[in-house]
């Protein structure tokens, strides 16, 4: 068992002695949560936050990123069952804004009703995870309470005004003026020996309008296994059931019909309570994701290469995940995507949405992992089989090759200022640190040796 997380007899104390808000109607339960240092809090006996500051949500350890060595034959099963973990955090969380008279009223409301209920849930779930890979996992199954960092900023999520229509987020304090933000990009040099070309894919900005709120990387087999829409180009046939077979006979929207790749991430809406077409549906108002979706005004997928070597070509269907939909409650340290502006690009921001001045387009970049382990097309918990190389050097670590790296930016013409939010996981409250790239290589092998050609050999392909 590497983690464990029981909440202390002090900090049982202190969440339920501190409930003590409840934002306007539809808005979020606000807390004071204590943090102690066994529960990664690192705080001791801080006091709690002041209340009027706080919107709660609900943290769980993550199991997916405990996971290092799945048996090949219980993946499928370790996954579904991990999505159901996710099924019941939605659940919880759910309980706790619905609730929110009750937990006012009664300080041991949520701890008695909520947090104590779903961690029974997770046991068994996390008992079945731990058979499987012959690993306790009983530790993970306990749960808390968890403070928004930063301040309601006013209006927004004090009252549900200005705060979206599901009333859990984002907060003004997410957004900042991109030009306060000073230029923060910094590229290894390229060397002698380095491979300087890059290969676009055209596959076009999801004009037709496909959607779901599957994640066949992470949840294969399960409907609903993201609890957040995603936009799709590239492969058509993608959904929560689709298998390499079904992807590799799939329509593609690529122009080049060798590629037949899929590429997904959380869609981007701005929250104004108008064409939610999803209000009612699983990935949508159902699970708090709600407003109206913003098809990309671009979409540009380069593949390039790296500054101090040559690329081998990528394994078909290479699954590759980039960012951590679960950033706001898991810390940074998979959070890779970033935030800008068109006009603005050498500032990037991962915890920030950006505002961006009049006649300025919101962009979302995703640099994919660039080194592959030479083996495997997917790992236990979808990330140690490709690695980032070393942001100084450019080089990969030990035991991994370079591979053409995906570099994927899309862009939005939405109002400037504070209104809208990527999808996201309910407890996960919009935060923009939590945006995300999906991508199944779907190549084929003559395709990707001209990609691959490109790449090394400095020239500009599509």
């Amino acid at each position: 068992m590497r983690r464990t997380r029981k909440r202390s007899t002090r900090a049982k104390r202190v969440v339920a002695a501190s409930v003590a808000l409840i934002l306007g109607a539809g808005g979020l339960v606000a807390v004071n949560v204590y943090a102690s240092a066994d529960e990664g809090g690192g705080g001791g006996d801080r006091p709690p936050p002041d209340v009027r500051n706080a919107v709660s949500t609900i943290d769980c350890p993550d199991a997916a990123e405990e996971l290092t060595d799945v048996p090949e034959a219980a993946r499928d099963t370790v996954d579904r069952e991990l999505a159901a973990l996710d099924s019941q955090i939605t659940a919880a969380y759910q309980r706790l804004a619905d609730d929110r008279e009750q937990v006012e009223s009664d300080p041991d409301f949520a701890e008695r009703e909520i947090l104590d209920p779903l961690e029974g849930e997770r046991l068994p779930v996390l008992q079945r995870i731990g058979q499987s890979v012959g690993e306790p996992l009983d530790g993970l199954a306990p749960c808390t309470l968890r403070a928004d960092d930063e301040p309601s900023g006013g209006g927004r999520g004090g009252n549900g005004q200005g705060q979206g229509q599901s009333g859990n987020g984002p907060e003004a304090a997410d957004f900042v003026d991109i030009r306060s933000v000073r230029p923060n990009v910094n590229l290894p040099p390229q060397r002698r020996g380095g491979s300087r070309g890059s290969f676009v894919t055209d596959c076009g900005r999801n004009k037709n309008g496909k959607f779901n709120p599957d994640n066949v990387i992470v949840a294969p087999g399960v409907s609903n296994g993201a609890h957040h829409m995603h936009d799709y180009v590239g492969n058509q046939a993608n959904d929560a059931f689709a298998s390499d077979r079904d992807l590799a006979r799939g329509r593609t929207t690529c122009r080049n019909q060798g590629d037949r790749s899929t590429y997904y991430w959380p869609v981007l809406r701005l929250q104004n309570g108008r064409a939610e077409d999803d209000a009612n549906a699983d990935g949508g108002g159902k699970d708090q994701n709600v407003g109206e979706i913003q098809t990309p005004a671009q979409v540009t997928l380069n593949f390039v290469g790296s500054p101090v070597s040559k690329v081998t070509a990528m394994p078909r269907f290479l699954r590759i995940i980039t960012g951590d939909a679960k950033a706001f409650t898991n810390g940074d340290a998979n959070a890779n995507a970033s935030w800008s502006c068109t006009g603005f690009e050498n500032r990037q921001l991962k915890d920030k949405y950006p505002i961006c001045p009049q006649g300025s387009k919101v962009v979302r970049t995703f640099r994919f992992q660039s080194c592959w382990d030479g083996r495997n097309t997917d790992s236990a918990n979808h990330r140690t089989h490709v690695a980032f190389a070393d942001p100084a050097s450019g080089r990969c670590g030990k035991g991994f090759r370079a591979i053409p790296q995906l570099v994927q930016r899309i862009v939005y013409d939405v109002p400037p200022g504070p209104g809208f939010a990527v999808d996201s996981f309910p407890e996960q409250l919009h935060k923009p640190i939590t945006d995300h790239g999906d991508f199944i290589n779907v190549f084929d092998q003559r395709l990707m040796r001209r990609v691959v050609d490109c790449v090394n050999s400095g020239r500009r392909c599509s």
